[in-house]
């Protein structure tokens, strides 16, 4: 009926290939089953769930609709490849006396402007003894320079029509504002006087540093599963640059003094550690000559010493089991270790995440929500990282459900993936998911003010904006095997146990 011209054995698969790629298409509405009243038949382990039956005086034109979707749908899987095309952001890079380098997008779709300083500090910058450093700077350059009292920052940015906000990695620090254009000057001001001149005193350290732990308490130690992803980490990498959390250790935030605060913006908040990006309506001579009045007087300060960045290669599997009194269910975590981004490996594993956990019909999705009803919850990604990145995958049980049996079951699918090249819809479902977010960011100036920064932070490639979704497409199904055979072993992997001590509605149980 709604197939009509599909043999019995392709419609399952039609059916699959449509909700799949629509969930994931950057220009289709995602389906949901259930606002399709119709009778669908139960066809084999493709059966849709969530349909009821229809008023027969209704039928048709819920019927006509969803033939309607299914031929968009087929007929946008025929012209993928012309959707992969790339954005084209035409951008200008200059590089000021003092090192800072700044790169402009002239963008004259709406009269804003978007601002993003990103700092090539991240706590991996940290050491021994002095974590938690980078993030409470995110919190100090808020409490003001030598023009600006303390918290007006934020207050002149929405005073003024906009937008502001910060945040902390691994990799980078980056703070941003969006404002309409004619407050361009602004910006540049408050950012400009807070790379000069930052208020580091004894107060303003006391106080960030409560804030700091106060968020350290909500956010991992009073946070369901919280301990279990830090012990992760720890477990996961061997060198302390990504061994340790960002948000730092409650000793080392205790012992930091003011002079040990002020090395830091010393050494890693200097104008040659750091790249501004603005995109928005300007034009690029008056937006530089602006930029030179504010921040070309700012001195230049000795390179930052290089990350060692170098994992060892993990020879076993490491294993955890964490008993957590906040946690209603018992958690399996899993993580692998892998490669940099910007790589070959990277943009496979990337296909790779997506196929096995990305989405409603993702294989792991498929395997334990739908067919084994063993977890109320399965996901992960692939993390991007300037050093070593992850893949992690985490599943929430049901009551009564064995982690041994939804380990085993995760295991098996990956197994799949390396004896058995992907289905072409999931390689493209794929694809279209990564098309549909880097698109969805490429749209709004501020999200392409921090993506442009993070690229020259991280890479020293601004101009990858234009050419990742290039990447991504030229992903193989080869590709994806080989990475899943290379990476996703039992000896590369750490697998944390999370169970439920609290006694309050406990579900899920350890073994067999």
């Amino acid at each position: 009926m709604i197939l009509a011209g599909w043999s019995q054995d392709t419609q399952p698969r039609i059916l699959q290939v449509c909700f799949s790629y629509c969930e994931g298409a950057a220009s289709l509405p995602t389906l949901q089953p259930r606002q399709f009243a119709l009778p669908l038949p139960v066809m084999g382990r493709y059966k849709i769930r969530g349909c009821i039956p229809a008023k027969r005086s209704r039928f048709m034109k819920y019927a006509v609709k969803l033939s309607l979707v299914l031929f968009v749908c087929v007929f946008s899987l025929q012209q993928l490849p012309a959707q992969t095309r790339n954005v084209r952001v035409n951008y200008k890079e200059t590089t000021l006396k003092n090192g800072l380098r700044v790169i402009t997008v002239e963008d004259h779709t709406a009269p804003v402007v978007s601002t993003a300083v990103t700092y090539n500090v991240g706590s991996r910058d940290e050491h021994k003894g002095h974590t938690g450093y980078a993030h409470l700077f995110e919190h100090m350059m808020f409490k003001g320079s030598e023009n600006v009292g303390a918290g007006e920052h934020p207050v002149l940015i929405r005073n003024n029509g906009g937008n502001d906000n910060a945040s902390t990695s691994e990799d980078r620090t980056n703070y941003f504002e969006a404002l309409p254009a004619n407050q361009l000057e602004l910006a540049l001001f408050l950012e400009s006087d807070r790379m000069r001149s930052l208020a580091v005193t004894k107060d303003n350290l006391d106080n960030e540093r409560h804030n700091v732990q106060e968020e350290r308490r909500q956010r991992v130690d009073n946070q369901p599963y919280g301990k279990s992803g830090e012990l992760q980490q720890e477990m996961l990498y061997d060198n302390f640059a990504y061994k340790h959390s960002v948000i730092g250790s409650m000793e080392d935030l205790n012992a930091a003094s003011v002079d040990d605060i002020k090395d830091f913006f010393r050494i890693y908040y200097a104008p040659n550690n750091a790249v501004l990006v603005l995109v928005g309506d300007f034009k690029t001579s008056d937006a530089l000559a602006k930029v030179r009045k504010y921040f070309e007087s700012i001195p230049r300060q000795p390179d930052p010493p290089p990350v060692d960045q170098t994992e060892p290669e993990q020879k076993a599997e490491k294993r955890a089991t964490v008993s957590d009194q906040l946690a209603r269910a018992t958690q399996v975590a899993i993580a692998y270790k892998t490669v940099p981004g910007n790589t070959p490996d990277f943009y496979a594993l990337q296909v790779l995440s997506a196929a096995l956990q990305g989405g409603q019909s993702s294989r792991l999705y498929q395997k334990l929500v739908r067919d084994k009803e063993m977890v109320t919850s399965v996901g992960g990604f692939n993390a991007e990282s300037r050093g070593p990145g992850a893949v992690y995958i985490t599943a929430t049980l049901r009551p009564n459900s064995k982690t041994d049996a939804v380990e085993s079951t995760i295991y098996d699918e990956i197994q799949r993936l390396k004896t058995e090249p992907i289905a072409d819809w999931e390689l493209q479902k794929a694809k279209s998911a990564t098309r549909r977010s880097f698109l969805q960011n490429a749209q709004r100036s501020l999200s392409s003010a921090i993506t442009i920064g993070q690229y020259a932070i991280y890479y020293s490639e601004p101009g990858l904006i234009n050419t990742r979704l290039d990447k991504v497409g030229a992903v193989t199904k080869a590709d994806v095997q080989r990475v899943a055979n290379k990476y996703l072993t039992k000896e590369n992997r750490v697998v944390v146990i999370t169970t439920p001590s609290g006694g309050r509605g406990a579900a899920g149980n350890v073994g067999q």
